[in-house]
C-alpha cells in the first residue's frame, strides 16, 4: 500500500515529538501529533510532546490499572509525563538520558544498565530498550489517532544528533526497527531538520534571506546536549544550494544542567536558613528549577519565583520549606555559567577534580557553551583563522529565552566586529522545529523541495596492527587507515586502496575503529602512522571470531576493503579475500547480551 503520510519523529533527550503531513499535497501543511500519555496515576492526557522518561514501578504500585493507557493494559512501567514527575521522588526508578547512553561506546548499550546505580531490587532495561520504549508510545500514540494509516506502510524519518557516530545511529536504527517503524525510515541530523523546519517556515523567501558563500551556523541546546553544525551556501546549476559542511562532538551540557546550576544555588539559600537538604530532597528541588528558570526568564517573567521542597525533618514532617529567587540572580547566574563572554582564542577547560573518576556519562567539565563554540569554529576554520558564520539559526528549548539568545549573539560579534553574524529571519516553534523539518524532508524527498547535501560527517579509520619483531610487555604499533572520506554520501560504496592486509579468522580478533569530523583532506587509503586524540576519537572496537575460509589454511586470510554508508548514513565495511571469493562484513552492532 502507498504511503498515505510523511511523519518526522524527534526522539529528544528530554523530549520527543511526532510531526506528519499529507504525502500526495503540493505545499505540505505540517501537525504535530497530540500524544496521550499518564500524567497521574490512572489519568491520561495529551500533550504535544511525550517527555524522554520512563519510570520502573514496583510491584504493588503497578497493580490494577493506574497505569492503564487506551492501547495498553497491565503497564509495570510509565513513559512520558508522570514519568518526568516521578523523577523528583522516585530518581532510582526512573530512567533518564538514554539517548546520551546510545553514544557512549564505553558501555554495552544492549546492557540492562539504566537506572545508572539503582539499587539492586530495581528492575533495570538497556539504553536500547529504553529508546525503543519511547518510540513504541510514539507508534501506538500514532497507530490510535490514524488506525487507518499503519505507520509501517508510511514515510518517516526519524531524528539523530549530528554528533552521532555510525555505532549510535546503528543502535537508533535497532530500536525503531523494534518499536515497529518501517523498514525503510530514514535517519536525519537534528540541526538539518531544524534547518528544514526554518525552510518550511521562510518559503521561496529563503533564497533571498542568504546567498552564496555564506555560512549558517545551527546552535542547538537542549534539556541535555549541545549540537554545533555549519551549513555552506553555494550554487549548482544557476541555482542556491545547502551543504552541511562541519558538525560538533557529542557534548553532554543543556539545559538539565542549568536546572541543577539553580539547585545548587538554591540549595545555599535554604542552608543559610539552616535548612540542610537530603538526596531526595536535592533532586526534588533540581525538577523543581526547571520550571523556575522557565518562569523567570520567559519575556513577561516575574522578578522573583518561590522554591519549596517537602520537609524531611521531625519538626517539618508534612510541611514545607520555601525561598525566593530572583529573576536577575537566576538570569546572571546562568548567562556567566553557561553562556560566558570569552575571546574567540578561548578554550573549554579540562580540568579534573580528582584522578579517580565515577564511571558514568561523559558530562562537559567546562559548562561554557561559548568556550566550546569557539573552539568548534576554530577547528574547522581554515589556514589558522577560525569560521565566521555569516547566519545563526538556533534550536532547542533552551533559547526560547531572549537573554540566552542575546548573548550568544553578542559573543559571536565580538569575535568579527566587522561583519557580525546576523539571526536568520522568519518565526522557529523550538519545542517541535526538528520533528517538523523531519516532515518535511520527507515531503522534500518525493517532492523534489530543497535538499541539504552533506553526506557522512566524518572520516572513519580502522586500526591496523604493523608487522615486525616483537617487544616483551609493548604492544605492536598501530596505524589508522582511512576507510571513508569525510562528505561521502549516503547510499555510496567505494573500493579502499591499500596492500593486501591480513583479516584474522576463526579465532576472537578485536577490530579497532576510529572517526574523525576534522580531518577532512584524508582519502581512503590514506595511512596515519600518528594522531591526536582532538583529531581521532576511537569509537566501537568489536570483538568477533569470523569464519574461516576454506581456501585458506592460515589464521589470517589477506583482504582488501570496500566500504558503504548506507542510506540510514550507517558505516559498513566489508573484506573481501583476495584468494577466494568469501567476504566478510564488519559491524558496530555486534553484542547483544541478555537484558535482566
Amino acid at each position: 500500500m502507498a504511503p498515505q503520510y510523511v511523519i518526522g519523529i524527534d526522539l529528544g533527550t528530554t523530549n520527543s515529538v511526532v510531526a506528519f503531513a499529507p504525502l500526495a499535497v503540493e505545499q505540505p501543511t505540517v501537525e504535530l501529533l497530540a500524544i496521550p500519555q499518564l500524567v497521574a496515576p490512572g489519568v491520561v492526557e495529551s500533550r504535544s510532546s511525550l517527555p524522554s522518561f520512563i519510570y520502573l514501578a514496583p510491584e504493588h504500585e503497578a497493580a490494577g490499572t493506574v497505569f492503564d493507557l487506551p492501547w495498553r493494559q497491565g503497564n509495570t512501567f510509565v513513559v512520558g509525563e508522570m514519568a518526568r514527575r516521578m523523577s523528583a521522588e522516585n530518581p532510582q526508578r526512573t530512567v533518564v538520558g538514554a539517548k546520551s547512553w546510545l553514544c557512549h561506546s564505553k558501555v554495552d548499550r544492549h546492557q540492562a544498565i539504566l537506572p545508572w546505580q539503582a539499587p539492586a531490587e530495581v528492575p533495570k532495561i538497556s539504553p536500547v530498550t529504553a529508546s525503543r520504549r519511547y518510540l513504541e508510545h510514539l507508534v501506538a500514540a500514532w497507530h490510535h489517532a490514524h488506525p487507518e494509516a499503519p505507520i509501517a506502510e508510511q514515510m518517516v524519518v526519524l531524528t539523530v544528533p549530528a554528533s552521532f557516530d555510525a555505532a549510535a545511529r546503528e543502535l537508533t536504527h535497532e530500536a525503531a526497527l523494534a518499536a515497529g517503524l518501517p523498514a525503510n525510515l530514514i535517519l536525519l541530523e537534528e540541526p538539518q531538520a531544524a534547518v528544514y523546519a526554518w525552510l518550511t517556515a521562510m518559503g521561496d523567501r529563503w533564497r533571498k534571506a542568504v546567498k552564496v558563500g555564506e555560512t549558517l551556523l545551527v546552535c542547538d541546546v537542549g534539556g541535555g546536549t549541545t549540537d554545533l553544525t555549519l551549513v555552506g551556501v553555494a550554487e549548482e546549476g544557476g541555482e542556491l544550494v545547502l551543504r552541511r559542511i562541519a558538525v560538533g562532538d557529542h557534548l553532554l551540557v543543556g539545559g538539565d544542567n542549568m536546572d541543577l546550576a539553580l539547585a545548587h544555588h538554591v540549595a545555599q539559600k535554604f542552608q543559610t536558613k539552616g535548612v540542610k537538604l537530603d538526596p531526595w530532597q536535592s533532586v526534588s528541588l533540581w525538577h523543581s528549577c526547571r520550571t523556575a528558570k522557565e518562569t523567570l526568564l520567559a519575556a513577561d517573567g516575574p522578578k522573583k519565583h518561590p522554591i519549596s521542597v517537602l520537609g524531611r525533618g521531625s519538626k517539618l514532617i508534612g510541611g514545607t520549606v520555601s525561598v525566593d529567587i530572583e529573576r536577575q540572580a537566576a538570569a546572571d547566574l546562568l548567562l556567566e555559567g553557561f553562556f560566558p563572554s570569552c575571546g574567540a582564542a578561548d578554550r573549554p577547560a579540562r580540568r579534573r577534580a580528582s584522578g579517580f573518576q565515577e564511571i558514568g556519562l561523559p558530562f562537559e567539565s567546562d559548562a561554557g557553551v561559548t568556550r566550546h563554540l569557539a573552539a568548534f569554529l576554530a577547528a574547522h576554520g581554515d589556514g589558522g583563522r577560525s569560521v565566521r558564520p555569516t547566519h545563526v539559526l538556533f534550536n532547542g528549548g533552551v533559547f526560547k529565552s531572549d537573554l540566552f539568545r542575546a548573548r550568544l549573539l553578542d559573543v559571536l560579534g565580538s569575535w568579527a566586529p566587522d561583519a557580525p553574524p546576523r539571526l536568520l529571519a522568519g518565526e522557529q516553534d523550538l519545542d517541535h522545529a526538528v520533528a517538523r523539518g523531519a516532515a518535511y524532508y520527507a515531503w522534500a524527498k518525493q517532492h523534489g523541495g530543497v535538499r541539504i547535501r552533506g553526506g557522512t560527517a566524518r572520516s572513519y579509520y580502522v586500526g591496523i596492527e604493523t608487522s615486525g619483531l616483537a617487544i616483551p610487555g609493548a604492544p605492536r604499533p598501530l596505524r589508522a587507515l582511512c576507510v571513508v572520506p569525510f562528505g561521502l554520501e549516503e547510499g555510496s560504496s567505494i573500493d579502499v586502496p591499500s596492500g593486501e592486509i591480513g583479516l584474522v579468522v576463526g579465532d576472537k580478533a578485536t577490530f579497532r575503529f576510529f572517526s574523525s569530523p576534522v580531518r577532512k583532506q584524508d582519502q581512503p587509503g590514506d595511512l596515519l602512522a600518528s594522531w591526536t586524540e582532538e583529531e581521532l576519537a576511537e569509537t566501537d572496537s568489536m570483538e568477533a571470531a569470523l569464519p574461516r575460509d576454506e581456501a585458506v589454511e592460515e589464521d589470517y586470510v589477506p583482504v582488501r576493503f570496500q566500504s558503504r554508508i548506507t542510506e540510514l548514513g550507517v558505516f559498513e565495511l566489508w573484506c573481501q579475500s583476495t584468494k577466494s571469493a568469501q567476504r566478510w562484513k564488519l559491524e558496530f552492532s555486534v553484542r547483544h547480551d541478555a537484558e535482566g
